[in-house]
């Protein structure tokens, strides 16, 4: 018997306590590393830039992401309901199991039930080929999705479909069931509902199948619109920078004018209707989504395309928001303050008016070659604070590295003279359009380090070039280091403004910024042709 065994036998506390030691180092290395510790992304695509256009097709599908009732509990409002006589709030125990199993909504606050669906929440995903590559789209209505369940979706996907890359973006509609941990009821971590992000995840491979399985020939027109603010967007965080153009996209049948889809992209938060609702919604996009398929009614209001309209998220930390805009009713009569339904579908159909007028419009110009590019690349972002301890133990946004980071990813695909880059999380326009600021009494005395704007390179070769918000992952605000202001003496209103709270911390946006710019070098340098 070696005289290690025999120490260990006498010392039995001891080994015990070594035992559940190295138990306890196993389980929180696991925790750090997540489902995927090998997932590594670093590739563009295709290697041969030269090869020609065999000519675009596109395929879209829709899947409904509507939690099943049946299976919850609905939250009732005795203010809405006057079947219960006593002054308080209820929910109906449909299962019958004596306790409240509710949808947590996501979005404003925690412990929020929801009482009901006022509109289908969805996920749409348009499939591209051409020259030999295929990407996949995919936009969901959720608040946020982590990096791991995007992964955990594309490796589910069928190989068979030879898929290039899929990109993910969730439309941040504060309106939904918690997809994220951070909502579900007093424990959020405790209260989250496994079943319902699991649910969207087949969903969502199901869409991205089916798009693919649709693809069919088609030609694609692009356009432009600047939209001013008043009646749409407020920056609700100093200095005001926003990024007020709308970016479309319309795909055809080749050489007839049946829509396939349209994609729209445009920053803004989907809150309209607040933090005290307690119906599930998609928000704006829902309205502008229908306004774009089937037409906005009259007065004033215009024909749609048909097809399959897609919203993806912009650019909206900053932030970008409607809770403090006055929309406008097309009717040039009415106009609505209040967090309503009735402000979300004003402003979904003005919307809707704005980009069908475009689309119609002279600005519109065909993508002649829209050769099909894709770069992907998994990087490490540092994060400071309460979230990096939730990280580091796997309790939300799993696949944390010590010395290194949290693990997220950026994309940057080209179609012909258009170029998308995406961003996981909430971009300040500032970091894409420019105008960061560095004023005293700031906490890191430093200049801007978010320069030169994303927008320069963007824009280097590309007609029309666009952010994807909240795409593959969702960090939250990416805040300028020279505007962060999280300690007094503060730079603005003499108190702190919104943002640091829901940010990874101060180092966030340059390392953001800085991969963003060497993979949009790395397209231009591969893709070098001029689009404009």
């Amino acid at each position: 018997m070696s005289a290690t065994l025999h120490f260990l036998r006498k010392h039995k506390i001891f080994s015990a306590f070594l035992i559940l030691l190295c138990i306890a180092a196993l389980w929180f290395r696991s925790r750090l590393a997540g489902p995927y510790p090998g997932y590594e992304l670093d590739f563009v695509l295709p290697e041969d830039m030269s090869v020609a256009s065999t000519g675009l097709e596109a395929g879209v599908a829709m899947e409904d992401i509507s939690p099943n009732f049946d299976d919850y509990d609905p939250w009732v409002d005795v203010n809405d309901n006057s079947k219960y006589d006593e002054d308080v709030d209820t929910y109906e125990d449909r299962n019958g199991n004596g306790k409240f199993d509710a949808i947590w909504m996501a979005g404003f606050n925690s412990n929020r039930p929801a009482k009901g669906i006022n509109d289908t929440p969805w996920v749409r995903a348009i499939a591209l080929r051409n020259n030999g590559v295929l990407v996949v789209l995919v936009s969901i209505d959720s608040v946020g999705i982590f990096h791991n369940d995007f992964v955990t979706i594309r490796k589910s996907v069928s190989e068979t479909f030879n898929i290039d890359h899929i990109l993910f973006s969730s439309s941040h509609t504060h309106e939904t069931p918690d997809t994220m941990k951070i909502w579900s009821g007093p424990t959020p971590i405790l209260g989250y509902d496994e079943r319902y992000m699991a649910m969207v995840r087949e969903k969502t491979r199901s869409a991205i199948e089916q798009a693919v399985a649709g693809l069919r020939p088609a030609d694609m027109y692009c356009t432009t619109v600047e939209i001013a603010p008043e009646g749409f967007v407020d920056d609700s965080r100093k200095p005001i920078v926003m990024d007020d153009t709308m970016y479309l996209m319309r795909f055809t049948r080749r050489d007839t004018d049946v829509t396939i889809g349209t994609f729209v992209n445009w920053g803004n938060h989907p809150e309209t209707v607040g933090g005290s609702n307690g119906d599930i919604t998609a928000d704006f996009p829902h309205w502008l989504r229908e306004g774009v398929e089937n037409g906005v009614p009259d007065p004033a209001g215009v024909e749609g395309f048909g097809g399959m309209c897609l919203y993806f998220q912009g650019e909206i930390g900053g932030l970008m928001t409607q809770l403090h805009t006055t929309v406008p009713h097309r009717d040039g009569e009415r106009k609505f303050e209040d967090a309503t339904f009735e402000k979300a579908e004003a402003l979904g159909q003005n919307l809707a008016i704005v980009a069908c007028n475009a689309l119609r419009s002279e600005s519109v110009w065909k993508n002649d070659d829209p050769r099909l590019a894709v770069a992907a690349r998994t990087i490490r972002i540092p994060v400071e604070g309460m979230y990096k301890y939730f990280m580091m133990f796997g309790l939300i946004h799993e696949g944390y590295k010590l010395g290194q980071g949290a693990r997220t990813e950026i994309n940057v695909i080209r179609i012909g003279g258009v170029l998308l880059l995406s961003t996981p999380g909430e971009i300040y326009p500032e970091i894409v359009e420019g105008g960061i600021e560095a004023k005293p009494g700031r906490d890191f005395e430093i200049e801007p380090v978010e320069v030169p704007p994303l927008r320069d390179e963007m824009e280097r070769n590309a007609r029309m070039a666009l952010v994807i918000g909240l795409a593959n992952d969702q960090i939250g605000y990416m805040v300028p280091k020279s505007q962060w202001d999280n300690k007094p003496p503060y730079v603005y209103n003499d108190k702190a403004q919104y943002g640091e709270e829901n940010s990874g911390g101060p180092d966030v946006a340059p390392t953001i910024h800085r991969e963003s710019m060497k993979m949009l070098k790395e397209m231009n340098e591969s893709f070098p042709e001029e689009n404009k």
